[in-house]
C-alpha cells in the first residue's frame, strides 16, 4: 500500500498552522483578543522582546546590543528595551527623540545610517550622541561643519545574497575607498573607531558572515598600519525571524561568528556591535485582519483583506513571506490575496495555500512585529493598524 506524499499546498498550510498554534502556546495572553472586532490589529508581546534581547546576550554575551528602532518604534517596545538594559541606533530626530523620552543614555545611542540629515547631526550630537556612520567623503565634511569632534565607524559593502530583504546597494563602500575615509575623517578632526557592515535583513545565509568579517579585519589592520587605532566592530543587523519557512537561529549564528572573530580578530575590538531589529520584535507580533472580499479572476481565486501593502504590510512587496491561518475546514485552495487599498500594487500574497474562507472571517498572520506599524500610512484614507502592547 503506497504512502500518500503530502502536497505543495498541505505542507504549507500545516506549516503556517504550527507558527500559529506555537505562537499561541508561547503568548497564551494574546488567546483573548483573537475575536476581536475592530481590525487591522497588531499584538505585540512586549515580556516576548525583552526574552529575544536577553536570548541574543545570552548566546553573544561579548556584543553589545543596539535595538534598531526603525524596525518597531512603539514607545512600550522602546521602553521595555531600556529596561533591561539595550542600546539604541536611531536615523532621525523623531527616532531619537523617541528614545531619550523613554530614559535611554545618549552613551548608549548610536546612528548607522550613512546618509544623515543635518539638523539630525546637529540634535544627535547636541544631545550627547557621538558615533555616526559615514560611507562617502562628503559625510566626513557634513559632520565635521556641525559635530567637530564625533566618532566616525566607516560602512563597507559587503554581500547579501540569501537575504530577503539586501541592503548592499544603497550603503557602503568599498574597504579601499573605506581606508580613505577613515584617513580623511581623522585629518579633518573627527575620531575614526571603527567599521560597520550589514549582511542584510533575513539574513539566512552563514557565509556572508563569513566574508564581511573576513573583509573588516583586512580594513582594520591596513587601518592599523597607517597608524589609525580602531576601537569598535559593528556587524549591523541580519538576525531573521520564522515567516512562512524556517531561519536560522540566534545561536547558531552567535557559535559562527564567534569562531570567526576568534580567527580574523586574534586580539578583539574593543567594543563589538551588533544592531537587531527585526530579530528582537519580528517573531513578537501577531497581525490580525479581515476578509472583506473573494472574487475569481480567470483561473486566479482572490481573497482581500483590511490591510494591505500601503497600510502595514509593506515588506510584502520586497520579499517578505508571511505565514497565513485561519481557522477554517474544508479543501486547500490556492489564493493570491490582495490589500484593501485600489491600487493595483497593493498585493500581499500570491500561491497561499487556505480552506475557503467566508467573507468577515479573520486571517491571522504571524511573525508581524517588524517593519509593520513603521512603514504603514493611511493611503486611500484607510487607517493604519491599531496596537496592543500585552
Amino acid at each position: 500500500m503506497g504512502i500518500s506524499t503530502p502536497t505543495v499546498g498541505e505542507i504549507q498550510y500545516e506549516f503556517s498552522k504550527k507558527v500559529f498554534t506555537e505562537l499561541l502556546n508561547n503568548k497564551p495572553k494574546f488567546v483573548d483578543y483573537l475575536n476581536t472586532e475592530k481590525t487591522p490589529l497588531l499584538l505585540m508581546d512586549t515580556e516576548g522582546v525583552k526574552s529575544r534581547y536577553v536570548q541574543i546576550k545570552y548566546h553573544m554575551p561579548d556584543v553589545e546590543v543596539y535595538y534598531a528602532v526603525k524596525a518597531n518604534d512603539h514607545p512600550q517596545v522602546i521602553k521595555v528595551l531600556v529596561e533591561v538594559g539595550a542600546g539604541f541606533e536611531v536615523a532621525s530626530v523623531r527616532e531619537l527623540q523617541e528614545v531619550l523620552s523613554a530614559g535611554a543614555s545618549p552613551e548608549r545611542i548610536i546612528s548607522s545610517n550613512p546618509v544623515k540629515p543635518p539638523e539630525f547631526i546637529d540634535f544627535a550630537y547636541s544631545s550627547g550622541v557621538q558615533r555616526f556612520a559615514v560611507d562617502s567623503f562628503s559625510e566626513i565634511d557634513k559632520i565635521q561643519r556641525i559635530a567637530p569632534r564625533a566618532r566616525i565607524y566607516v560602512r563597507i559593502t559587503v554581500p547579501n545574497e540569501g537575504s530577503d530583504w539586501p541592503l548592499s546597494r544603497k550603503f557602503g563602500t568599498d574597504p579601499d575607498t573605506a581606508l580613505e575615509i577613515l584617513d580623511y575623517s581623522r585629518r579633518k578632526g573627527l575620531i575614526p573607531i571603527g567599521i560597520t557592515f550589514h549582511v542584510g535583513s533575513q539574513c539566512n545565509n552563514l557565509r556572508n558572515w563569513f566574508i564581511a568579517i573576513k573583509r573588516a579585519s583586512l580594513l582594520w589592520n591596513k587601518a592599523k598600519d597607517r597608524g589609525i587605532r580602531l576601537l569598535t566592530l559593528n556587524m549591523g543587523g541580519g538576525i531573521p525571524v520564522r515567516y512562512s519557512y524556517e531561519s536560522v537561529k540566534i545561536e547558531d549564528i552567535a557559535y559562527y561568528v564567534k569562531g570567526l572573530l576568534r580567527k580574523y580578530f586574534p586580539v578583539p575590538p574593543y567594543e563589538l556591535q551588533i544592531e537587531p531589529g527585526r530579530g528582537i520584535v519580528g517573531d513578537q507580533g501577531l497581525m490580525i485582519t479581515k476578509v472583506i472580499g473573494k472574487a475569481e479572476r480567470g483561473n486566479e481565486k482572490w481573497l482581500y483583506i483590511d490591510t494591505g501593502v500601503f497600510n502595514g504590510l509593506a515588506e510584502a512587496i520586497g520579499g517578505i513571506r508571511y505565514p497565513f491561518y485561519l481557522e477554517s475546514k474544508g479543501e486547500l485552495k490556492e489564493w493570491t490575496i490582495g490589500g484593501v487599498s485600489c491600487d493595483s500594487m497593493d498585493v500581499v500574497a500570491r500561491n497561499v495555500f487556505l480552506p475557503e474562507p467566508e467573507v468577515g472571517q479573520l486571517l491571522y498572520i504571524p511573525s508581524a512585529g517588524a517593519y509593520t506599524t513603521v512603514y504603514a500610512s493611511e493611503f486611500n484614507g484607510f487607517p493604519k493598524p491599531r496596537v496592543i502592547c500585552l
